[in-house]
This record gives structure tokens, C-alpha cells and sequence, in this order.
């Protein structure tokens, strides 16, 4: 049997495999001996309002009258477990679904927020939105200079030389590590079940044997073996977190529903996501530093619901993930640095259905053992009526591809000729996040 026919009879039983270029080394980076970078992109635009709550507003609470999260209370009062946690002495205060998690992370100085965040991308368009921050174009779309069909992860991967090991966690290899770099997708979605049997795994490596792909065909076998034995050994817990998360929609499956499950581009649920983040972080401990994980779920559009519901859920399985995350890590953790992003906000009204439409401006959320935390960096403005974007979200001050660039550069030591490769024609500002 030759090697095209058996991959062919292979890939009509449902097998796969996507090869990937991975080593154990000892990482040196220039700026930051082994640095690792994780983004979680979450797929269908998130509200940031009702994570980073403006507490401090009055337009907010008029704004709304159903979702609103109501404001901290004063110290020393009785604690109420529906208000917002309070962040010092700004405006500015935290979910309470994420006051397990985060908020102690907060505490540690080990996160920061970065308000009025995103692209000048006006579409409100997830699918086009996406697609252009994965691309790392400007909000023109355009992008001079960027390479067609790659994304600004593969970009950094190759800016970066022979000192990157990218992953993407994904079920295919999403835009954003899409280009010239060879780089690996590792699903997360495993049934505890190995890719291939023992007489498969045989016979593919006979075939490679003494050829340039042997080594490589062992690292693919022996990363797919090890996520499938982790997806075993967490089988069951993933089981009972289904079962106690909220089915937030009993609703029929209407043209907006419908919209709202393609906008998650087949990424995870947050359901359990804590269980796939300690599997990503056992991988990225040993083999890779530069990683991608998207999150699916976030297009609230009908009863969204405030302290508790759909997006208190969908917080709360967030927040269990990168605090797994930061756990599993270990000492790695103290020179790790996980960027979650969404392609935009949501309006700052809440709609006729209890929820909010597509926005603008978001709210990056920065962790990181590295991090200089329990700040709220960036440039801001007071949150009224006057300041929004069309008189319906938040404005973008934060442009992502400077934030990004700025991160890179602290992290990386990339001059300003690789940054440039990266985000063609823009210029990173360092807002002091590492």
C-alpha cells in the first residue's frame, strides 16, 4: 500500500493528523527567557460592560434597567452577592462571577484590564471583524504590506526565527496562525480515544522511516497520545461541569440564533473550559510557547442576564479556565502572559430583549505571572452619553494591533523592523502591561 492510499482510506475512516513541528527545547528568547503568550479569543463579541463594570456611572444604571450590575457595596456593609467588586479606588469594578478567580488574580497584581479596546473596524460584522484582527489589518481592512492569507500569529511565529514553538488548540488552524510558518493545531476536543490505533500508528512511521518526516511523525503520535490521554483522565469531570452548567437557551433555533452559533466558528464552549485550559497548560509547559484558543458563546442577544444568567455562566467557566491555567503552569507561570480579546463589544443600552447587540469598543483582560496587574491601563474616558461611539457603544482609544505590538516588543525585544512584519504599518506603544 503506498503512502497516498493509505492516508486516503485514513482520512474517509474520520482519521487525521496534522503534523506538527514541535521539539522539547530549552527556550531563549531575546527579551525574556522562555516567555510563553497565550491568546483566547472569545467568538461572538462579549460585554465588556458587564465584566468591567462602570460602577461609578450613572448613565450606565439608566442604560440599564435590567442588567445592570449593581454597585459595590461600601466597606464594612453587608455583602451582597449580586453586586459588582469593587477595584480600588477607580470607578471601575469586576463581575461577581469572577470574584472566585479573578478577582484574587487581581489582588496579586497578576491582571489588568485595557478598556476601549479594539479596531477601527466599523462593520460590526463578526465574521469580517474576525477576520480582519486574526489578519492584524488595520480597520480599513487593507493593511499595507501584510502578507494575503496570513494571520499575525504566524507572523510573530516567523519574526520570532527558530525560537517560537506555535500551537493553535483548535479543531483547524484558525486565520490568526494561518500562513508561511509551519504550525500545528492540537484539537482539544478528544473523546479520550488515541487518533489512531497501535497497527495505524505502526504503519505510518514505517513509512517515514528514514526520511526527513521520521522525527516529526514520532512528536505528532506522541502529542495526539498525550492529548488523548489527558482528554481520558478529565472525561468525567468535563461530564459533571456539562451537567451543572446552565443550557441557557431552550429558545427555537431562529435566523438570530442561528447567526449567534455560526459567529463561534466551531470554538469551544466555555462549558468546562477549565479542564481544556489545565490540558493546554500541561502542553505549553513542556513544548510550545506561543499558543491559540478560541472561545465560543459570547452573542448575547436575548437574556443575557446580569449577576446570574447566560453571561454570569459563560464568566464564570472563563474565569475557572485561566485560573486552571495559571495553576497548572506552575513555576512557568511567572513568565507567562495570557491576551483575551473578542472582535468587538456590545451596545451599551440594553436592547428590547434583555440583552445587547453588536458593539464596538471591548475590554481586554491581560494575566500573567509576568503582569503588572491590578491596574486599568490605557487610554480612557468618563463613561456618559456624550463619550460613546454613534450614541451606541463604547469608542475605540486602544487600538489592538498598537497594544499588541507594544506587548510583543516588551516581551520579545523585536526591533521595530520585525514588529513591522507583525503589524505592517502601525506603531506599537508600550502601555507598561509587562
Amino acid at each position: 500500500m503506498n503512502r497516498r492510499h493509505w492516508l486516503r482510506t485514513m482520512g474517509g475512516a474520520g482519521l487525521a493528523l496534522t503534523l506538527p513541528a514541535v521539539s522539547s527545547r530549552v527556550f531563549a528568547l531575546p527579551a525574556q527567557a522562555d516567555a510563553r503568550f497565550l491568546l483566547v479569543f472569545l467568538r461572538g463579541g462579549y460585554d465588556a460592560a458587564n465584566v468591567l463594570v462602570p460602577a461609578g456611572s450613572d448613565f450606565y444604571y439608566a442604560s440599564r434597567p435590567n442588567i445592570a450590575i449593581r454597585r459595590p457595596v461600601a466597606q464594612g456593609a453587608t455583602p451582597d452577592p449580586a453586586a459588582a467588586l469593587a477595584l480600588g479606588a477607580d470607578a471601575w469594578a469586576l463581575h461577581p462571577a469572577l470574584g472566585a478567580t479573578m478577582l484574587p488574580m487581581w489582588q496579586r497584581q497578576q491582571l489588568a484590564f485595557v478598556p476601549f479596546a479594539g479596531t477601527s473596524d466599523m462593520s460590526r460584522s463578526h465574521f469580517e471583524t474576525q477576520d480582519g484582527i486574526e489578519a492584524g489589518l488595520a480597520g480599513d481592512g487593507h493593511g499595507e504590506g501584510t502578507p494575503k492569507g496570513s494571520g499575525f500569529l504566524n507572523r510573530l511565529t516567523q519574526a520570532m526565527g527558530g525560537q517560537a514553538a506555535p500551537v493553535a488548540f483548535t479543531d483547524g488552524l484558525p486565520m490568526v496562525l494561518s500562513g508561511t510558518a509551519n504550525v500545528p493545531n492540537v484539537s482539544l476536543k478528544g473523546t479520550g480515544r488515541a487518533p489512531f490505533d497501535a497497527h495505524q500508528t505502526q504503519t505510518l512511521a514505517q513509512m517515514y522511516k528514514g526520511t526527513r518526516f521520521e522525527s516529526l511523525i514520532a512528536e505528532g503520535f506522541d502529542l495526539r497520545q498525550t492529548v488523548a490521554e489527558q482528554a481520558e483522565a478529565m472525561r468525567k469531570h468535563e461530564a459533571v461541569m456539562r451537567a451543572a452548567s446552565d443550557g441557557a437557551a431552550g429558545e427555537t433555533m431562529s435566523g438570530r440564533m442561528q447567526e449567534m452559533q455560526a459567529a463561534n466558528r466551531r470554538a469551544l464552549t466555555a462549558r468546562g473550559f477549565e479542564q481544556e485550559a489545565r490540558r493546554m497548560a500541561g502542553l505549553m509547559r513542556e513544548k510550545f510557547n506561543l499558543g491559540f484558543i478560541d472561545v465560543g458563546g459570547w452573542d448575547t442577544h436575548v437574556n443575557q442576564g446580569g449577576a446570574q444568567g447566560q453571561l454570569a455562566n459563560l464568566l464564570d467557566n472563563l474565569g475557572r479556565g485561566i485560573a486552571g491555567f495559571s495553576e497548572e503552569m506552575g513555576p512557568a507561570w511567572r513568565n507567562t502572559t495570557v491576551v483575551a480579546i473578542s472582535e468587538f463589544g456590545r451596545t451599551f443600552r440594553e436592547n428590547g430583549t434583555r440583552g445587547t447587540d453588536h458593539g464596538h469598543g471591548t475590554v481586554y483582560w491581560v494575566a500573567g505571572g509576568n503582569v503588572r496587574g491590578g491596574r486599568i491601563v490605557g487610554e480612557q474616558v468618563g463613561v456618559t452619553q456624550s463619550s460613546l461611539n454613534q450614541n451606541r457603544d463604547y469608542p475605540v482609544l486602544n487600538d489592538y494591533r498598537t497594544v499588541l505590538g507594544g506587548l510583543f516588543r516588551r516581551l520579545y525585544g523585536l526591533d521595530d523592523r520585525r514588529l513591522a512584519q507583525v503589524f505592517p504599518g502601525t506603531r506599537p506603544r508600550d502601555i507598561g502591561l509587562v
